[in-house]
């Protein structure tokens, strides 16, 4: 195995070191030289600017009680020999010659958001890069210790690193749906920046090996309008998330970005259900005590709102008022049974 953290290798690319440019070059290809030239010349300063601006926010953190995540002990013992956890990620870079110096790029700085998750996690996965050459190294060079860091690299490719009958290929074209995390199995996440230009390459790479594939279970827990290709740190980050203990759920909603529009599923409740969640249940209904009844005062009901009655036949309400007037002839003046004195009448009632 070619082992690329081994002292043997002596084939490093020195980044300050560029060859002389060939007599015969194309604007593009000169105009791409003299920037890289340019940057290798600013490159200490640049970095001499980003020590100070981080001092200055510990300082201003320090002075607002503010929290700047792990500190430097904590990540120093956080490593993948100290972790509890067992379970492998590799990111498979096998992949060079389908992108663009732009995709590999992107693929560099992917890599460097899975390297930083993993590093400032309680329990880090083991994490490594195989078919660790050519463009892809080439690209990470460019970042000045990066064979320090708490990753396993590896020039050979991961159907060489890793037993056979414990890789994993993750690919969203597969049929088989990932329930759980096996923590004695190897994951592989293919190391593709291709806009979807080369669909399905990763199944297709993985059924030609004759290695275990499979899919994360997002149709299960999300509906998603958006593709379900996602990116290389996106998927790393919800393998660490489910090895620490959360939901599927959980984490898909967590870590996803809004542009795939994902909302969670809700369990469809049948028709059965919901007839039995409308029928009253008769041995939980509150019993009437007839006896601790409120007797209703007549004389104190709340007077009606006219604008709010009914509409009233006025030759009935005209007899029933006559009949009142009658009955209190002796202690209140004769009413006037006219139509048009209703109002008087109305009066004696009152």
């Amino acid at each position: 195995m070619d082992d690329v953290n081994s002292t043997e290798d002596k084939t490093i690319v020195v980044a300050d070191e560029l060859p002389e440019p060939p007599t015969s070059m194309s604007k593009r290809q000169l105009k791409r030289l003299q920037k890289r030239k340019k940057w290798l010349e600013q490159r200490s300063e640049k970095r001499l600017r980003e020590r100070i601006k981080a001092r200055e926010k510990r300082a201003y953190a320090r002075a607002n009680n503010l929290s700047l995540g792990p500190s430097r002990k904590f990540l120093k013992r956080s490593t993948m020999a100290a972790s509890a956890c067992t379970l492998t990620v590799t990111i498979d870079l096998s992949f060079d010659e389908l992108m663009i110096d732009k995709d590999i790029a992107k693929l560099t700085k992917q890599i460097l958001r899975c390297y930083t998750l993993n590093r400032r996690a309680a329990a880090p996965m083991q994490f490594s890069l195989t078919g660790f050459t050519g463009k892809s190294r080439a690209s990470m060079e460019k970042h000045i210790g990066y064979e320090h860091w708490d990753v396993s690299f590896h020039a050979e490719s991961y159907i060489n690193v890793y037993p056979k009958d414990k890789i994993i290929y993750l690919t969203s074209e597969s049929k088989n749906v990932i329930e759980r995390l096996e923590h004695d199995c190897v994951y592989v996440i293919g190391g593709l920046v291709d806009h979807n230009a080369h669909k399905g390459m990763c199944h297709k790479l993985a059924v030609e090996a004759g290695v275990r594939h499979g899919r994360l279970p997002l149709d299960k827990f999300l509906q998603m309008e958006a593709r379900k290709v996602l990116t290389i740190d996106h998927v790393f980050e919800i393998l660490l998330k489910i090895s620490e203990g959360d939901t599927w759920q959980e984490v898909f909603l967590k870590v996803l970005p809004e542009r795939k529009n994902a909302r969670p599923i809700v369990p469809i409740q049948s028709k059965e259900d919901e007839l039995q969640d409308l029928k009253p249940d008769v041995n939980s209904a509150v019993p009437i005590d007839i006896s601790n009844t409120v007797p209703v005062d007549v004389n104190n009901t709340v007077s009606i709102d006219v604008n709010n009655t009914v509409s009233i036949d006025v030759n009935n309400t005209v007899t029933i008022v006559k009949d009142a007037c009658n009955e209190e002839s002796d202690s209140r003046p004769e009413c006037n049974a006219d139509s048009k004195e209703i109002v008087n009448e109305n009066s004696c009632v009152t």
